[in-house]
């Protein structure tokens, strides 16, 4: 909305929300991300290769810890968030976000490991609740996938 400017403090309510995320995606605490949704929060993912735009809905926090149980099987990630984006909406309640991130996927290949890299960015709605700020939807773009070599991790060589 033109005009409208997100209070300092909510701004950084919000921005520690999208970082939240990224965070516990990280350390695999899915049921936490999960506490970062609404009631009836949306989280919407694509389906790479195919699909690089939001197309697998899971709605709820148990739908949105399920859907991402998928990394599971990917031993590293890591998500850095490059830019955030907030925009007020009619009321004080709500807010939308435009964040981007670039999210390393390390996985064993070959007796080595390889990163699948995805520069991505979400667009999101969020609610203020009684707990504070959570998403009431979140739509995962991808906007490239690359593939490199790893040369050493935490999990080895």
């Amino acid at each position: 909305m033109a005009g409208l400017v997100i209070p300092v403090e909510e701004w950084a309510a919000l921005h520690d929300l999208v970082h939240r995320y990224a965070a516990r995606v990280d350390e695999r605490d899915f049921a936490g991300v999960a506490q970062l949704f609404g009631d009836d929060g949306v989280l919407v993912l694509p389906d790479p290769p195919r699909e690089f735009g939001p197309v697998h809905e899971h709605r709820g926090p148990e739908a949105v810890a399920a859907a991402l149980s998928v990394l599971d099987d990917v031993p590293l990630t890591a998500h850095g968030i490059t830019g955030t984006v907030f925009d007020p909406e009619d009321d004080t309640a709500t807010a939308r976000g435009r964040i981007t991130c670039v999210a390393h996927h390390v996985t064993p290949r070959d007796g080595r490991f390889a990163d699948a890299v995805w520069h991505l960015h979400y667009l999101d709605r969020y609610t203020k609740t009684g707990g504070g700020w959570r998403f009431a939807r979140r739509e995962v773009h991808l906007d490239l996938i690359g593939t490199r070599e790893v040369r050493a991790s935490r999990l080895g060589r």
